[in-house]
């Protein structure tokens, strides 16, 4: 687990004085801890050179997964202690990996703050799977992206956020400030798989509304994957504006100029049914700031 811990946290750096920094550890050990991952899975995670850290195909695929083992992990130490010290009682929440960036953490802190009694056992999932896993009363509560289609869950949404320009440091348009939208025709551009389709279809209606053809060169379902690929100058992208929390120095983020707003939403979904006395509580905490719930925009 130590080892899939390093390697995520090398993912989101991308450099490895920064990731070592952050796990408190110097470089040669993290790069040992890394090189025995590669030969334990006998694949490259990461294409390195004198410039840059990348993530390979293989380490794109793997991030995924490894989140899920860390997240899983982390739930199963947390039920173990549980057990031995007695408490108030757990409540399952899963999340999607967008909700990692900013309001995870900030609604984690809040809890443990107004209701330190009840452990939250924690679990990382798509929207699809949430939707099963909570119909099927194995999760009480999730944090996902808007609904579609027929489903009996309850749903509010506790987060909203622009979506934003994100450039490679050495493209030209790293030195614009605001960018129009017309500026991606004929640019090479990640876009985000029909997999993450909330995202997927919402870049493709702001296309075609304003009549823009970017030259789509890789589609990918995760955020992370993209800007990974941003960072590599693969090419550009539009990613939520949280996104930045987490990113490395490589990629710059503007806004873009757009006749409407173009912005991502975050829901708390559960079911009526759910019979757990805690999942008041921690829902009272989530959507607390709901009523005052404002898009989040780019930092400056």
């Amino acid at each position: 687990m130590t080892h899939v811990r390093s390697f995520i946290v090398l993912a989101s750096e991308l450099n490895f004085s920064r990731a070592a920094r952050r796990l408190n550890m110097t470089q040669p050990p993290l790069s040992r801890q890394i090189r025995l991952l590669e030969e334990q899975l006998d694949v490259s995670l990461f294409e390195r050179s004198s410039r840059r850290v990348a993530l390979t195909p293989a380490g794109l695929t793997f991030l995924h997964e490894a989140q899920k083992l860390l997240a899983q992990g982390e739930a199963a130490m947390t039920a173990a202690r549980r057990a031995a010290r007695g408490s108030a009682g757990s409540v399952r929440v899963a999340f999607v990996g967008a909700a990692t960036y900013t309001f995870l953490p900030d609604f984690i802190a809040r809890a443990r703050t107004a209701a330190p009694q009840i452990e939250l056992e924690l679990v990382q999932m798509e929207t699809a799977e949430q939707l099963k896993a909570i119909n099927e009363g194995q999760v009480d509560l999730g944090f996902s992206r808007p609904l579609n289609g027929q489903h009996r869950l309850a749903s509010l949404c506790v987060a909203r956020e622009a979506m934003i320009l994100a450039i490679p440091r050495t493209h030209p348009l790293a030195a614009h400030r605001r960018l129009r939208p017309d500026i991606l025709n004929g640019e090479p551009f990640i876009m985000f798989s029909p997999q993450a389709r909330y995202l997927h279809d919402m870049l493709t209606l702001m296309i075609a509304e304003h009549r823009i053809e970017p030259r789509i060169v890789q589609s990918m379902t995760h955020s992370q994957a993209i800007l990974s690929l941003v960072s590599a100058g693969i090419g550009l992208a539009i990613v939520p504006a949280g996104t930045q929390n987490a990113c490395s120095n490589e990629v710059i983020f503007r806004p873009l100029d757009l006749r409407d707003d173009c912005v991502a939403e975050l829901h708390m979904i559960w079911s009526a049914d759910n019979r757990n006395p805690l999942l008041t509580d921690l829902r009272e905490i989530a959507g607390a700031g709901h009523a005052n719930t404002k898009t989040r925009k780019l930092t400056p």
